[in-house]
């Protein structure tokens, strides 16, 4: 939309604020909106009841744009018309109002501002206008039959009913409210905390949900009334039917039916599988129930009936990829949802909780610059959206831009005192910054919001562990681990009690060891090894960062085989870069659903993070121009090395993509050299970016055109210096992750020693792995060197101590 149009468009929003605010105080009330109502829907005789359930809604939905006691602001009513709650054009023609210079207006058409409810709860074909031939609604209608004069219903014999649906629900209500009470009565509640899912408009206000006890009896009458019900419904004809089984099923979902809101939309689809409603209905009802995969193929149908009816559902359509896009997310696929909500905004510019989404979405793969930029737009078109604050707050955290980030976090608890996502990351932050009584304050806050998150409970004791505050540390632990029960939380327990009595041990002994913690990071050269099987210290360093993404990622649990399946039966067309040289290449989304299949034993939440991992660390590198697309052979063979199975085996898979990538199909066992060396590099700079590359291409005659076998690859891949002769510290460290070291702790961390120890020959103390790696030694062990031993397992250990007690007899045996 042009300015010009925005500007008169507004102009026409303003003049129908002023005919109503009859008061001059700036908002409408309650009986200004009901007279704005009744102007423009002259065809529709509202009963008292209906107008009250409209002003209901739109005074719960737009609660952001009233000002007590004036009403809804000016600002309000444009937005409510921005969310496509009527037409502007129609409204005002229909009230005779006219600008300067305008034409005189034309037959009046009626709109109602009152539809301004999320198209997944309200039908998506209307725009609001009332056609004359609609019979107007009853005072006995299900809720969402109240809130607007047009929802699709073209038949009187839809109403009866609903009617009759209404009454069967009612009773339904009756009898399992009485059966909650006599629960609640023994200590059971049966209500909990309900917010909507997302969609379009993201109710963030929790609601009363009524859970449905599906498996009583009085449950199994009322599907059976409702079957009949449905039996009168297709007892008429096609579009009769259709017509009822739509409605039927959006008073079902409105009342949280959802398993047979989905039958009746099921139904209808049925009837007219070519409509775009049903299918999108359907998708609704899907979601709710939390069926995402099956929500995503509804929407899907939606979209391409919608793509291929022209314009009919053209306002329709970013709806749908908003709903589509956060199905996909629902199913861990950020990266495809991201395409989607890049597409509604692009149909619909001014869609702001698309932006929202959108820029949500990315923040979660990673992309904080581009999520920046998408929730920037989101609050300047509607400033008071508290989540996309938040979510602002979150990107600018990530890219270290820490008082932009405190401002958002505080915008969007200022807008919302109780929102428990800006309160925790804004603690999240806090801590970060050392801050931590701030932080523990915000965690306290969240706490009073939800008391049972485990998470808050176990941050705010991190906070006061770092305000020094042990005794009341210990106590929200405790909590939090009477909420949880999980491990990790029992293990933070226990390493603190074996801290403390560290401490009161040896304040008693006078014990050389630093009881409180204290070390110093030596440099490097002062670090010497015994043995060529000691690893070294940055090898080691680098090796770990690897293993960790390794597990953050999951590829230790993705089968080199299985990649070598997918390998071969990816079919992707070959594409032509700007080098000019052929490639398969793949947008990312593409990728996305490669890597699903590769870790499809990953739940979708902890699959999301995968992928965010693997977006920041691979992609960003093999995509760095932002192209959207990247080479499937080279992503293949830069995952193949992190992938479980034998050393040999993944060298061969990587040796393979490299193959499987080339265009010259003749030469099946030979590689060009410049792909090998250019694997190298790119290999390098994804896990070793620490270390400098920029020579290695003069070293190993980038130039040279010959073919390589898969031996001579295997020279390249094993150099320490300039391969990847890592992956032998990486394995070495999959394997230790099994190990342990009987009583042995870390000198530094007090952690029980889990893989290599590293013990210092002169000053007998140990080092797990991660302090090895960075330096650390304790501080009342100070010399000019350290000299350490690596030992795999505590058999070794003992082997060698045995070794040495043999040889020191053998000497002193020997002595005169």
């Amino acid at each position: 939309m042009s300015s010009a149009a925005r500007n008169l468009r507004a102009e026409k929003v303003r003049r129908i604020f002023e005919r109503f605010d009859s008061d001059g105080d700036g908002g409408l009330n309650r009986e200004e909106m009901a007279a704005l109502v009744v102007a423009v829907n002259p065809r529709v005789k509202f009963s008292d009841e209906q107008i009250s359930a409209i002003l209901d809604e739109v005074f719960r939905t737009y609660s952001d744009f009233i000002d007590q006691p004036a009403g809804l602001t000016l600002h309000g009513l444009l937005r409510t018309y921005d969310d496509g709650a009527g037409d502007v054009d129609r409204d005002f023609d229909a009230l005779s109002l006219s600008l300067p210079h305008s034409p005189s207006p034309s037959s009046p058409s009626a709109t109602s501002v009152a539809a301004a409810v999320l198209l997944a709860a309200d039908d998506p074909s209307t725009s609001s206008i009332v056609d004359p031939s609609f019979p107007p609604k009853r005072a006995s209608a299900a809720p969402w039959a109240s809130s607007s004069p047009n929802h699709g219903i073209a038949f009187d014999s839809t109403w009866p009913l609903l009617d009759d649906l209404e009454i069967l629900v009612k009773r339904l209500r009756s009898k399992q409210i009485q059966k909650s009470s006599s629960d609640n009565n023994n200590g059971n509640s049966n209500f909990d905390s309900f917010s909507e899912a997302g969609w379009s408009r993201e109710i963030d206000h929790a609601d009363r949900r009524f859970h449905w006890d599906e498996s009583s009896a009085d449950y199994t009458v009322f599907v059976k009334e409702l079957t009949a019900l449905r039996g009168r419904a297709d007892a008429a004809g096609r579009d009769e039917a259709f017509d009822a089984h739509m409605a039927i099923g959006r008073s079902l979902y409105e009342h949280h039916l959802f398993r047979e809101a989905l039958n009746s939309f099921r139904r209808a689809c049925e009837l007219v599988p070519t409509d775009v409603r049903p299918h999108f209905r359907a998708g609704t009802a899907l979601y709710a129930l939390g069926r995402h995969g099956e929500a995503k193929e509804e929407f899907l149908l939606a979209l391409e009936a919608a793509e291929a009816s022209g314009n009919q559902w053209a306002q329709l359509l970013p709806q749908i990829h908003v709903n589509l896009g956060i199905s996909l997310e629902g199913e861990g696929m950020v990266l495809n949802a991201c395409e989607h909500y890049r597409e509604a905004a692009i149909l619909c510019p001014t869609h702001f909780r698309a932006l929202k989404l959108l820029g949500s979405a990315l923040f979660g793969v990673g992309e904080y610059r581009a999520a920046e930029k998408a929730l920037e737009e989101a609050v300047f078109l509607r400033p008071d959206y508290a989540d996309a604050h938040c979510d602002l707050g979150s990107a600018l955290h990530a890219m270290g831009e820490d008082e932009r980030a405190i401002q958002e976090f505080q915008k969007a608890i200022d807008l919302k005192p109780g929102h428990v996502d800006a309160l925790y990351n804004l603690g999240g932050l806090l801590m970060d910054a050392g801050r931590f009584a701030r932080a523990s304050e915000m965690y306290t806050r969240v706490l009073a919001v939800r008391p049972n998150s485990w998470r808050a409970q176990l941050n705010k004791a991190v906070a006061l562990l770092g305000a020094s505050e042990n005794e009341e540390a210990k106590k929200a632990l405790k909590e939090a681990f009477k909420m949880t029960k999980r491990l990790e939380v029992y293990d933070a327990i226990a390493h603190l009690k074996m801290l403390h009595k560290k401490r009161k041990h040896s304040k008693g002994s006078g014990s050389g060891v630093d009881s409180d913690g204290e070390f110093l990071v030596v440099d490097a050269s002062k670090f010497k090894r015994i043995g060529r099987k000691t690893t070294l210290r940055q090898d080691l360093a680098n090796a770990l960062e690897i293993r960790a993404f390794q597990r953050l990622t999951r590829l230790d649990h993705c089968d080199i085989e299985q990649l070598k399946k997918e390998m071969s039966e990816t079919n992707v067309p070959l594409s032509y870069s700007g080098s000019g040289a052929p490639v398969k290449s793949i947008r990312k989304a593409g990728l996305e659903m490669i890597l699903q299949k590769l870790l499809q034993f990953l739940k979708a939440e902890t699959f999301q993070g995968s992928v965010k991992a693997v977006n920041e660390k691979i992609l960003s590198v093999m995509d760095a121009s932002g192209s959207g697309r990247v080479d499937l052979g080279i992503f293949f063979a830069v995952i193949a090395p992190l992938c479980s199975g034998p050393t040999d085996r993944r060298k061969r898979v990587v040796f393979d993509a490299l193959l499987w990538r080339q265009t010259n199909e003749g030469r099946g066992t030979l590689v060009r050299r410049n792909d090998a060396i250019s694997y190298i590099k790119l290999l390098r700079a994804v896990y070793i970016p620490s270390h400098g590359v920029s020579d290695m291409m003069e070293l190993h005659g980038e130039s040279d055109p010959s073919m390589i076998s898969f031996s001579e690859f295997l020279e390249i891949f094993n150099d320490q210096d300039w391969g990847f002769g890592i992956l032998s510290t990486l394995v070495k460290l999959e394997i230790g992750d099994r190990i342990r070291h009987g009583k042995h702790t870390c000198s530094i961390c007090q952690y029980p020693i889990i893989g290599s120890r590293f013990r210092e020959a002169r000053q007998h103390f140990s080092l797990c792995n991660r302090c090895y790696s960075e330096g650390k030694v304790p501080s009342a062990f100070k010399q000019e060197e350290y000299r350490f031993k690596e030992y795999g397992s505590e058999t070794e250990a003992i082997k060698d101590k045995c070794t040495c007690f043999t040889l020191n007899s053998k000497s002193t045996e020997s002595d005169p």
